[in-house]
């Protein structure tokens, strides 16, 4: 009984090396080995996760940008409100990213991962031109457009991976 306990938690602990060895190995062939591998590591169901799995986390990490990002906006809309004309259109940028190109993302990545990649591209789009709807050096989005687009790209050559 000892013995196939002790082989029971050997075995498991290969397989979580060996599924932690997908994470680093995928992560590698991203423009951003550091970022991935933070993103990535911060959800505990990439231990165990495929290609498809990895890249549905980093959907899912555009998604919860975008609303951090969405809330932002609404308190950017109260504090700068002559700004008011480019955070309602990145407020309708946002929402499209949140609702339509990670629900997109989410449906085509397990079957036709071409259109996961083009929503994952709209949303980094999206999020410029968001960023360039204000005056030059007066957007307090800057540094979350900069993570979003970093997030895209990454997520962008995991998706590639299943072309």
């Amino acid at each position: 009984m000892m013995k196939t306990m002790m082989m029971m938690v050997m075995m498991a602990m290969m397989m979580g090396v060996a599924m932690g060895d997908i994470v680093d190995k995928t992560c590698k062939q991203t423009p951003d080995y550091t970022l991935c591998l933070s993103l990535l590591r911060s959800d505990p169901s990439s231990a165990s996760a495929d290609t498809v799995g990895l890249g549905l986390i980093l959907v899912d990490k555009i998604k919860e940008l975008g609303t951090e990002t969405l809330g932002q906006i609404n308190v950017a809309s109260k504090t700068k409100p002559m700004l008011k004309r480019p955070l309602d259109e990145c407020k309708l940028r946002y929402k499209t990213i949140v609702d339509v190109d990670v629900h997109t993302a989410i449906i085509s990545i397990k079957g036709n991962p071409k259109f996961a990649e083009g929503a994952i591209v709209d949303s980094g789009v999206e999020a410029s031109v968001c960023e360039g709807g204000f005056p030059k050096g007066q957007s307090p989005l800057t540094g979350l457009t900069q993570k979003m687009n970093k997030i895209c790209d990454v997520t962008r050559a995991i998706v590639r991976m299943l072309l």
